[in-house]
């Protein structure tokens, strides 16, 4: 690589990180940079060339994406052998259109997971590695492009959707959420979107109320409160939601739903046991309680059984592909409780008659496509090993993780706020979510905060941020906030 760079770039116009990808693009093309060979690390070459570290990440995460760099954690960034089973190579030879397509990409993922031109690093929200689930979009995009199976001059109609539901239930095949069929499944605009109309499906009455973990994906009080109906919370252990607690808040109130996040709960990681899972389920049924599953942070299968197996007649099921594929295309599933569908299909269909036909159509391709298994475990090994590199820097502090999951848990250190930590996290680059944002005000919230998983950026970068929590951490301010 000594040889490449003949001069800084600092002074250059245009987007800088485009002409380090086009430099190195050619000198693998021409074969004077060979698979195997090692190229400097993000900080070195950025100091080389007069440019900031965010400018270089960029350049080798749209080189990785196109398939010509692979990065190997511990070890560094290298030009990549082209992979025996993958027959969506990088061209180096494609047309403008096409490169630009794919710089427009890395852009936006660039700036929307902190990887700027700065060193600020957004670990706000999960950020999925690329690991060739983009180039197969793209891919199936141009093949529902060239020949739609649903057309483009129809409405979206459940005949339409067929294929799509059917690689649903596929995909969904090895979950432990029971007998789904076809018909139990309306396709939403991401996961959010299936819980309100899940809401609009089921809610009666004036003032219905909405159970909800004390501590909880804050999509449900949204949604819920859209509808006018109130969001009481419920009192939570070490095992999740406490039965009991919610016989409490259900007592004297039209409660009719209870959201929950068993597997992986959002946001403090805590997994609810088989045992407490049944407990609860016979209290919904005391109390007919419907109950909304999010299980949309799972990355690999679950393997414990789900409310819908446990109270098939009550349970709906929530999961989308924006965790374990890409969050880009907003694609969710409600899966509604046995017999149970066909007041969720009117929801969708008066509310926004359908998911887009060509999304439809490539929604059924994506999930049935061969390859999308062995992309899943392939992305769950990436955040795992986001995953482990926090918990080498953070471990000593009280730190709630699991490998599967895409956010960890920091409950903080004496001298600490949330609110307070998170301002100052943000001072130095790295933006945090605090407690407070998972609890409405009636709930008195632990100090603590959760940060997310950004395999958007070279595992270099995200380890830099956290040891800019870490020092954080070691020390809190003398001037205690209340």
């Amino acid at each position: 690589m000594d040889t490449i760079w003949s001069a800084p770039l600092k002074d250059v116009k245009g987007p800088k990180y485009e002409l380090v990808a086009e430099k190195i693009r050619g000198q693998v093309a021409s074969g004077v940079l060979q698979p195997g060979a090692k190229l400097p690390p993000v900080r070195e070459l950025a100091y080389r060339l007069g440019i900031t570290p965010g400018t270089v990440s960029r350049a080798y995460g749209l080189l990785t994406d196109e398939g010509i760099l692979r990065g190997e954690v511990g070890r560094g960034t290298f030009v990549a052998e082209p992979h025996p089973d993958d027959p969506i190579c990088p061209d180096h030879d494609m047309d403008p259109d096409a490169r630009a397509w794919q710089a427009l990409e890395i852009d936006v993922i660039a700036h929307g997971s902190g990887g700027s031109d700065g060193d600020d690093v957004n670990l706000f929200s999960p950020h999925l590695p690329s690991v060739g689930q983009a180039r197969l979009i793209r891919d199936l995009l141009g093949q529902v492009a060239q020949d739609p199976p649903s057309g483009l001059m129809h409405y979206p109609s459940r005949i339409g959707s067929l294929p799509a539901r059917e690689a649903v239930v596929r995909w969904l095949g090895d979950a432990p959420i029971g007998a789904v069929t076809p018909e139990d499944i309306v396709l939403t605009n991401g996961g959010q979107n299936a819980i309100s109309l899940i809401l609009q499906a089921m809610l009666r009455g004036r003032r219905p109320v909405v159970l909800v973990e004390e501590l909880a994906y804050p999509g449900f009080r949204r949604a819920a409160e859209l509808l006018r109906a109130e969001v009481i919370p419920v009192a939570m252990d070490g095992d999740g939601l406490i039965p009991e607690a919610v016989e409490a808040a259900a007592r004297g109130c039209d409660a009719q739903v209870l959201c929950t996040s068993p597997e992986i709960h959002n946001p403090t990681l805590i997994y609810t046991p088989l045992h407490r899972r049944k407990a609860l389920a016979e209290v919904a049924r005391r109390l007919d309680l419907q109950i909304i599953e999010d299980d949309c942070y799972q990355i690999r299968r679950a393997e414990t059984p789900s409310y819908r197996m446990i109270a098939p007649e009550r349970t709906w099921y929530v999961t989308s592909i924006s965790k374990s594929l890409t969050p880009a295309l907003r694609v969710g599933f409600a899966v509604a409780p046995e017999q149970g569908a066909a007041p969720l299909r009117r929801a969708a269909e008066y509310g926004f008659f359908g998911l887009a036909t060509p999304l439809t159509d490539l929604t059924a391709l994506l999930l049935a496509h061969p390859k999308i298994r062995r992309l899943g475990d392939e992305m769950a090994n990436v955040v795992g090993r986001y995953v482990h590199s926090a918990v080498n820097i953070l471990g000593r502090y009280d730190l709630r993780w699991r490998p599967e999951a895409a956010f960890l848990w920091l409950m903080l250190p004496k001298g600490w706020r949330a609110g307070a930590f998170c301002r100052a996290a943000e001072a130095r680059g790295v933006q945090l979510r605090s407690a407070e944002d998972f609890a409405p005000r009636s709930v008195n919230t632990p100090h603590a905060v959760r940060f997310a998983v950004n395999a958007g950026i070279p595992l270099s970068q995200f380890e830099d941020a956290l040891r800019r929590l870490a020092d954080l951490l070691d020390n809190p301010p003398e001037r205690i906030e209340v």
